[in-house]
């Protein structure tokens, strides 16, 4: 069965605003694509056929322009989370009940980037027995030098080290958030503690990425992929 990804929709957008007063994050547009709609079609174009998508703020509009357009070949489903959304963690946490009992893709709506959906399905199919997490790891941006999570030369994840910025791309394995309790709550913990265990992989991605969090960095991008 081929794997479900997992779309999240569901922040703010603060740092966008005014921008995002009035129009969810994932509706902003590069190049007359939403952001949402460049995953949601890569990860069609890949070969997953389902996906879900996590709703927070203004979730409606992206609720209601995905039905009216919707990807040819992916079924969608939806997580509604209303608003104030859960966080990362509680926000996947949500929506586990419709990932199926297996490894499932994470998409973050608000990057763009050029890893290859393909990629993440690959590794998807081929999980490895024992881990819990894949994580795609990006050089680290100005606006968050010092990074994230190191990644040894035997691709797993470490805590220490030389750091990378985790990109917002990953594959995850439900059994990563167990013993959830539910509500709100970030995803960073659980993955250092399986990282803590040895039970995280990962790669860099030398690429093309963006989280467009602000707007200098939305008109970036929108130059970059214009140009």
């Amino acid at each position: 069965m081929t794997p479900t990804a997992l779309v999240l929709a569901a922040g703010r957008g603060s740092r966008l605003r005014p921008l995002t007063d009035q129009q969810p994050k994932p509706l902003i547009e590069v190049a007359g694509r939403a952001l949402i709609r460049y995953h949601l079609e890569g990860l069609a174009a890949a070969g997953v056929a389902r996906a879900v998508v996590n709703l927070g703020w203004l979730g409606e509009q992206i609720r209601d322009q995905l039905r009216d357009t919707p990807v040819p070949g992916l079924e969608l489903h939806f997580s509604e989370e209303g608003w104030p959304a859960l966080e990362t963690g509680g926000g996947i946490a949500r929506a586990l009940p419709l990932l199926g009992d297996g490894p499932f893709l994470v998409c973050n709506a608000d990057v763009y980037s050029d890893y290859p959906h393909q990629a993440l399905l690959e590794k998807a199919r081929q999980w490895p027995d024992n881990t819990l997490a894949h994580l795609v790891l990006v050089p680290n941006p100005d606006h968050n030098a010092d990074g994230d999570f190191a990644l040894g030369s035997d691709g797993q994840v470490q805590d220490h080290g030389e750091r990378l910025t985790f990109s917002g791309l990953s594959v995850l394995h439900p059994c990563l958030l167990d013993g959830h309790e539910g509500g709100a709550f970030p995803l960073a913990p659980w993955l250092r503690r399986a990282i803590a265990r040895g039970r995280v992989s990962g790669e860099c991605h030398q690429g093309l990425w963006s989280d467009v969090g602000t707007s200098e960095r939305l008109a970036a991008v929108r130059a970059q992929v214009s140009g």
